[in-house]
């Protein structure tokens, strides 16, 4: 069972606990070694046969002063509260968190999962992510951090 880190509402954790079931299965079915784009493909399956509500690579808005920037999408959004990066990678980088953050910073989501199915058991690949907190410092602080 993987730690939780944070008090989501029973509501969002089971979400949580349902998406990481679908991957669970996904990689039993599977197992590592495929391309990011099949584990994508199985786990949209995976979550249409449970009857899991999903967005797939949805593009989203990147703030950047008083600009918006698109071109930026999100591998999946279950139920509107999880945000679900696939990764198919020998291990997870620090950048690989970073984009999750950055994501959910962006979306305001509660909660992003990093999956990554080249891990010999599920468990080992997944991460929970929580956005990033900012700390609100004045000028001067900023320039001496």
């Amino acid at each position: 069972m993987l730690k939780k880190y944070a008090d989501l509402p029973p509501e969002q954790e089971a979400i949580v606990s349902m998406t990481i079931g679908c991957a669970i299965a996904v990689h039993r079915g599977l197992g590592p070694g495929f391309k990011e784009c099949i584990y994508h493909r199985a786990f949209r399956l995976e979550l249409e046969s449970r009857g899991i509500r999903f967005e797939s690579e949805k593009p989203i808005l990147v703030k950047y002063r008083d600009w918006l920037i698109p071109g930026q999408k999100i591998d999946l959004i279950v139920e509107e509260t999880v945000l679900v990066e696939l990764k198919a990678v020998p291990r997870i980088r620090p950048t690989h968190r970073y984009q999750v953050q950055s994501y959910l910073r962006t979306t305001s989501l509660p909660i992003g999962l990093l999956l990554n199915f080249n891990a010999p058991l599920m468990k080992q690949g997944t991460l929970r992510i929580l956005p990033p907190v900012v700390e609100p410092v004045g000028p001067r602080e900023a320039r001496l951090k």
